[in-house]
């Protein structure tokens, strides 16, 4: 089996055993009959599809199978595999033209974001890119300590601050150095941001400023980085985000520790964001681009 699909079928296996696998197992060779559409939906909506998602994939099985005579189940199981697919959108192609690239790496606590930071880090340094990381997650000397960590693994400085000092002034710094070391790439850490707090995404925004005058045009990328295993409750966070900070990609965490990886679908209908990249696994090489044909080879994988 192709190295990379079954990395993403292993990811994706609680997301297909919990859901997914079910509805295939159900779209088997038996006749076509009202419970299957029931039985379909509640699975969709268990998924973390959404309910207006679940309910418009719906509309389109029922609408093909009158229009089209279908009698078989494992005929809407194609049609389903379909409206999926379009359901979800291909990334952008990942190009930096600028030099330095500054990437903003936002999220709330828990998300995984830190860990993602040294996965994105090492992604990059292995393509042969020079990247500097900067730590301005400053109210949390364990996010701190963690990059420190990090960064000395890979072989790649990190700019840190003072313990609760400001975190603007580390952005600031992180970018002078980028700029004066010749860095292609400049990424950071931001405290995780409860998005209820008014005062801390207020900061947050003034991180983003603060990051254009030491780089105008910067930040060249804000990444929003998502806890796949909190569902759909994360779509009212990344939504707060969106707005504070403009947003331009997610990053999905944690889809191997999920069960509710219909949620992809939700960020690219609802929010208008696409997916750059998942989390299936711990180890460095786990972070995967994502991929729209593998995530639903791997949902879709029948489970015993």
């Amino acid at each position: 089996m192709n190295g990379i699909l079954s990395k993403w079928k292993s990811g994706l296996a609680r997301t297909s055993k919990a859901t997914f696998g079910q509805i295939i197992s159900l779209l088997g060779a038996s006749e076509i009959t009202d419970e299957t559409f029931e039985e379909v939906e509640a699975l969709l909506i268990r998924s973390d599809l959404g309910v207006d998602t679940s309910e418009a994939i719906l509309e389109v099985l029922w609408e093909r199978e009158r229009k089209e005579g279908l009698t078989k189940n494992f005929q809407l199981k194609a049609v389903l595999r379909e409206e999926l697919r379009k359901r979800l959108k291909s990334p952008p192609e990942i190009t930096f033209e600028m030099k330095p690239a500054v990437i903003l790496v936002v999220g709330v606590n828990g998300s995984g974001k830190t860990t993602t930071i040294a996965k994105l880090a090492k992604r990059f340094t292995d393509q042969g890119m020079q990247v500097i990381l900067g730590a301005a997650d400053t109210f949390r000397a364990a996010a701190v300590d963690q990059l420190a960590i990090w960064a000395e693994r890979l072989g790649v400085p990190v700019i840190i601050g003072q313990p609760n000092g400001d975190p603007g002034a580390v952005a600031y710094d992180t970018v002078k150095a980028a700029i004066a070391r010749h860095c292609d790439l400049a990424i950071i850490d931001t405290a995780g941001r409860l998005h209820t707090r008014y005062n801390l995404m207020e900061e947050l925004k003034k991180i983003h400023r603060v990051v254009g005058k030491a780089l105008p045009g910067a930040p060249h990328a804000v990444w929003l980085v998502m806890d796949a295993t909190t569902g759909q409750n994360a779509l009212q966070q990344a939504r707060a985000f969106k707005e504070a900070v403009q947003v331009t990609g997610v990053i999905l965490a944690k889809l191997d520790s999920s069960a509710r990886g219909g949620m992809a679908f939700s960020i690219n209908s609802e929010l208008g964001l696409p997916i750059l990249f998942a989390g299936l696994g711990e180890g460095q090489d786990d972070l995967q681009p994502f991929d729209p044909e593998y995530f639903i080879e791997g949902i879709l994988t029948e489970r015993e």
